[in-house]
């Protein structure tokens, strides 16, 4: 896998091994930051169910400004670390070893808002509505929400957010959420 624009342009870095992950393809990322453009510059982004942590080291070699990283897989965990130091993003990243609800916890706890989340959970977690619920005191005002899901099932998300842009390539499905107007 590679970093496809920004400071670490052409850039390779591992995904863990086994079938416990699935990295988002390199012309997925491609499209979701063509998407992004600009949103990602001097963003604070947190990645949920990160796996090698694909997403915010794109997002950090285009000007993301911090990421936290959360996985509760010990695989998972290592080579996001070592991704991120072999990409020089250690100054810049905090990696969390466990699951979502305990990293939102203390998140919350410690006063963190972030602009950008991604969730990519696995494609059997068809129910983001607690995910989603629960990240409403992280958010920023105008924080983008970006789902990675199984192309051919939408998964249920929490009232209070509208989907905005939505797009499939192949088996991954990609949508884009912000928090609903009151």
């Amino acid at each position: 896998m590679r970093i496809i624009a920004g400071t670490a342009r052409g850039r390779t870095f591992e995904a863990p091994k086994g079938l416990d992950t699935r990295p988002t393809l390199d012309r997925v990322r491609e499209n979701l930051f063509n998407i992004l453009q600009r949103k990602t510059w001097e963003a604070h982004v947190l990645d949920l169910f990160s796996g090698s942590g694909a997403l915010s080291l794109e997002a950090l070699s285009r000007g993301a400004e911090k990421a936290v990283l959360v996985d509760h897989d010990r695989a998972a965990h290592a080579c996001e670390k070592q991704n991120v130091d072999k990409l020089g993003f250690r100054e810049q990243t905090v990696l969390l070893h466990m699951d979502w609800q305990q990293a939102v916890r203390q998140l919350q706890a410690a006063g963190e808002k972030f602009d950008l989340v991604f969730l990519d959970p696995p494609y059997a977690m068809r129910d983001l509505t607690g995910v989603m619920a629960a990240l409403v005191p992280l958010l920023n005002d105008d924080a983008v929400v970006v789902v990675e899901h199984e192309a051919q099932v939408m998964p249920s998300t929490a009232d209070g957010y509208e989907m905005y842009d939505s797009r499939k390539y192949g088996y991954a499905g990609v949508s884009f959420f912000r928090r609903a107007e009151a």
